[in-house]
């Protein structure tokens, strides 16, 4: 028996499956098929079928099963690849031949992939593929493949974690055929499902709870999928698969919204993967409650500094704050008020914010906002804004600000309301829209000259794409900081940059040591004190055999220390 697996990308509150992020979804059901006795099991990317969908259809037809793996609930902007689109899904479910099993976010909660819109429900496509998984679609397939479709129920899910310990391990060597794979490819590692706030139904618009409660996964199932990850050849690890990684195996889950942190297990989890996986290159976490962080700030200090001995530099703490305004925070049962929200990030701050040997903080906080809430009013963008100017003001430190529109799905205690809010987020278009300039040209940009200040030495950012003359990169890791370098460098290798200049959301970069013989003149020209009068002396004199004699022709500067021979 063949079986393909069609990754179309997954973005969920907590998870992340765009490349070059892998989520555990395409790993559980490769595992799955080898434990039900599938010989050949097949990774494809949505991005891989695209460069010939034609013939890309008529090969999965060539396959006894067709998995396809999508769902975006939390849309961004990606750099490393663009998720299925509606008409992908329906493409492939036409396919003849195949068992057609949908699976993931967009089976469970419907499509949506642009906020200020209404998902379209998981109904859809129920006319286009034998099952539409609306439970684990890991688990739906093993029962397909091993007891027959007819017995596979598309609503079942893990009471535990005893099989998808089993389907992580065998699962992990899918990487192999990951396009990413010995690049910069980091897989999402699972620690819990559904989220602590689920005994009081969590925030409104959240699709997690939708998990049901909270199970926990062992420290012994994570660390030995960390080891088969990591003999396959993985060195970029996240722990993303949870709504707060500050209440894996937390004190009083299930009976607590916000129960007591436990930074013995956290510390047994972090040893565990560093012994399992001894050379690698990323450990990072996602989501952190900022509730959590101001209830319990000794034990969230005691994790902070785990994290920062046992994890490595770049991590973000992403704690969703979703809106400043006191009004929208009670609506909506969010987390936290304004003060404990700054209570949280200044906890980050203070004990995560040392530099790296890779130029950044260890360990930040990262804020997500959302727009379009129930009882959102012209008045909440002020309180958002005065907000993160008491953020500036206080000294404090946040890696990146996340702004999105609201997207409903059925599954939401929102759904009933979707018309109502959709059309009040059309109303208030303009002032989010105003909101959203002024974080990204005022805010983000004084906190990027905060975070990495020019002559900031930037080491193992990966080149990833061209654009116009120039090169965008990024370390790995959580939330990464988009590079821009002024000249086309070859893709895909990893270099060490210098920070010159300061953008909205990107900094401008140039490869350090900069070549001065060469260099072309767009590098040259944004060295630090490089006037027009010396890049032409510079060019001109090329080459150049010492320190001494750059100096005596082209003179001398702050541009001198950035540059090599």
């Amino acid at each position: 028996m063949r079986l393909a697996v069609v990754d179309g990308y997954t973005d969920e509150p907590a998870g992340l499956g765009v490349p070059p992020y892998l989520d555990v979804y395409a790993r559980y059901v490769a595992g799955a098929a080898e434990l039900a006795g599938v010989e050949t099991v097949h990774y494809f990317t949505i991005d891989t079928l695209r460069q010939d969908w034609a013939k890309s259809l008529s090969h999965l037809a060539e396959y006894d099963v067709v998995v396809v793996i999508a769902g975006v609930t939390t849309p961004g902007k990606y750099l490393g690849g663009t998720p299925i689109s509606l008409d992908e899904i329906l493409d492939i479910g036409r396919v003849e031949g195949p068992v057609r099993i949908l699976g993931g976010p967009v089976a469970k909660f419907g499509y949506g992939i642009e906020g200020g819109t209404v998902a379209v429900p998981p109904s859809k496509f129920r006319r286009y593929y034998d099952v539409v998984v609306s439970g684990d679609v890991d688990l739906v397939v093993y029962r397909a493949l091993t007891e027959g479709l007819e017995k596979a129920v598309p609503s079942e899910t893990h009471k535990d974690f005893y099989l998808v310990d089993e389907f992580a391990v065998r699962g992990a060597k899918i990487v192999l055929q990951h396009p990413n794979y010995g690049k910069n490819l980091i897989v999402e590692l699972e620690t819990y499902r559904s989220c602590p706030r689920y005994v009081t139904g969590g925030c409104s618009f959240c699709t997690t709870v939708a998990y049901g409660p909270v199970i926990t996964r062992s420290i012994e199932g994570i660390v030995k999928e960390v080891e088969a990850l990591y003999k396959a050849g993985v060195m970029h690890f996240r722990l993303g698969r949870q709504a707060d990684f500050y209440t894996y195996m937390a004190h009083d889950v299930g009976r607590e919204d916000f129960p007591r942190p436990n930074p013995t297990a956290i510390e047994r989890l972090l040893v565990g993967i560093r012994n399992a996986a001894p050379g690698l290159r990323t450990l990072h976490i996602d989501n952190v409650n900022p509730g959590t962080v101001a209830r319990w700030r000794e034990e969230s200090i005691q994790i902070t500094k785990l994290l920062v001995e046992y994890g490595t530099p770049g991590n973000v703490a992403a704690m969703g704050i979703e809106s400043a305004d006191p009004r929208v925070v009670k609506i909506n049962n969010l987390k936290v008020d304004t003060e404990e929200a700054l209570e949280a990030v200044a906890l980050f701050t203070k004990y995560g914010s040392a530099r790296g040997p890779n130029g950044m903080p260890y360990l930040l906080a990262g804020i997500n906002f959302v727009a379009g809430l129930p009882g959102e009013t012209e008045e909440t963008y002020r309180h958002n804004v005065e907000f993160l100017k008491e953020v500036l003001a206080r000294g404090l430190l946040v890696r990146r600000v996340n702004i999105r529109q609201l997207l409903i799905f059925p599954t939401s205690r929102l759904w009933p309301k979707a018309r109502k809010l959709t059309s009040r987020l059309r109303e208030h278009k303009r002032r989010f829209l105003l909101f959203k300039k002024w974080v990204r040209e005022v805010f983000d940009r004084e906190m990027l000259r905060r975070l990495v200040p020019q002559g900031t030495v930037l080491r193992e950012v990966f080149t990833e794409v061209h654009y116009h003359n120039g090169t965008y990169a990024r370390q790995v890791g959580s939330y990464p900081l988009l590079v821009y370098i002024p000249t086309r460098l070859e893709l895909g290798r990893y270099i060490d940059v210098v920070v010159v200049d300061h953008g909205s959301r990107s900094v401008l970069a140039l490869p350090y040591p900069v070549n001065i013989n060469v260099a072309n003149k767009r590098v040259l020209r944004h060295l630090p004190g490089m006037t027009r009068d010396r890049l032409k002396a510079l060019v001109s004199g090329r080459p150049f055999k010492s320190l001494d004699e750059l100096k005596q022709k082209v003179g001398d500067g702050e541009y001198l220390n950035y540059v090599s021979f």
